[in-house]
């Protein structure tokens, strides 16, 4: 596999905040909202929105609309790899 290490870095740059990185260990193999995303994290909804935005630019969590409620979840293997190897 190669290395786009222009990708890759701002990938690791997105991880690189803890909650975000609760966050994306929450949602592997599941999916969440963020009313329940607030109650688990202890955080106000808009700073979880925030978080949410980034890992959602950088491709890291997709969506997926129900009614009015969007729901958040990981589903690229390398980010369930990357979380594999943290565990370590």
């Amino acid at each position: 596999m190669n290395i786009d290490y222009a990708k890759d870095s701002e990938l690791l740059k997105a991880l690189g905040h803890p909650i975000r990185l609760r966050m994306v260990e929450g949602l592997l193999g599941q999916e969440c909202n963020v009313k329940k995303m607030v109650k688990a994290l202890g955080l106000p909804q808009s700073t979880v929105s925030q978080h949410l935005g980034i890992l959602k630019s950088r491709g890291i969590v997709q969506i997926r609309k129900e009614g009015v409620k969007t729901c958040y979840r990981v589903t690229e293997a390398r980010i369930a790899e990357l979380m594999k190897v943290l565990r370590k």
